[in-house]
């Protein structure tokens, strides 16, 4: 495929790592300077490209969903802590007949976890024990609770109607630990998914890249997941 990335910080030079990797050519790469240029300007740095990644800022987040449908171009948003603006969002990419995933996190893993919670929520709800989250990231992570974070709290909520505490840790180098637990008086069971390194999350960008470069529309990466896994179920 050929790529635009948007962002040049740790996750934009990782992606632009990994798809040289897998024989994709990153024919630009927005940064800062760039983003700060006008719409239309914008847009003709993203045309032509088969697909957009962006781990840039959440105040960019709209201007670069509507760069890239203007572009025609469709727009792997990875950036987290925008989820106020999702209706907008989606507005626009109907607006310009774009495409668009977005995820709160595009580890693979991550979101098989997110089935593997949810199914114990459905255990769970009849119960009296206490549901909890706990996540941590690295200091630089600006957002707090994690867009994880508050997807798991969904994930649960649909389930289990009380409340459901997250608590959230910022410190050193943590690439990402999210903990789900059940409390009660007599025990404690909890499922734990710890990212060893970022590259988890670089990979599920590239995989919703090729996944999304044809297609109209807006997606979540959960629903790229539920794809594959109804593929190979009729496959096998």
């Amino acid at each position: 495929m050929k790529l635009a990335i948007i962002g040049n910080g740790s996750m934009g030079q990782l992606v632009r790592t990994l798809a040289a990797d897998d024989g994709h050519e990153v024919a630009r790469v927005i940064t800062s300077r760039d983003a700060s240029r006008g719409m239309d300007d914008l847009v003709e740095l993203l045309r032509g490209h088969e697909a957009v990644i962006d781990f840039s800022v959440a105040a960019a987040v709209l201007k670069n969903i509507e760069a890239a449908a203007r572009a025609g171009v469709p727009l792997v948003e990875g950036t987290t802590g925008w989820n106020a603006d999702e209706a907008a969002a989606r507005r626009l990419v109907e607006e310009h007949a774009g495409a668009l995933v977005f995820g709160a996190n595009f580890s693979v893993g991550v979101n098989l976890f997110y089935r593997i919670v949810a199914r114990a929520a459905e255990l769970f709800a009849a119960t009296d024990y206490a549901p909890f989250i706990e996540e941590a990231h690295h200091s630089r992570k600006r957002d707090a609770p994690s867009g994880t974070a508050l997807k798991l709290r969904d994930v649960l909520a649909a389930h289990i109607a009380r409340d459901i505490p997250v608590a959230s840790t910022r410190a050193g180098h943590i690439p990402g630990t999210h903990r789900i637990g059940f409390d009660s008086a007599a025990d404690q069971i909890t499922l734990t998914h710890t990212a060893r390194t970022r590259e988890g999350f670089a990979a599920g960008a590239l995989l919703a890249a090729r996944w999304v470069k044809d297609k109209r529309g807006v997606y979540e990466f959960s629903g790229v997941i539920d794809e594959m896994i109804k593929d190979v179920n009729r496959e096998s």
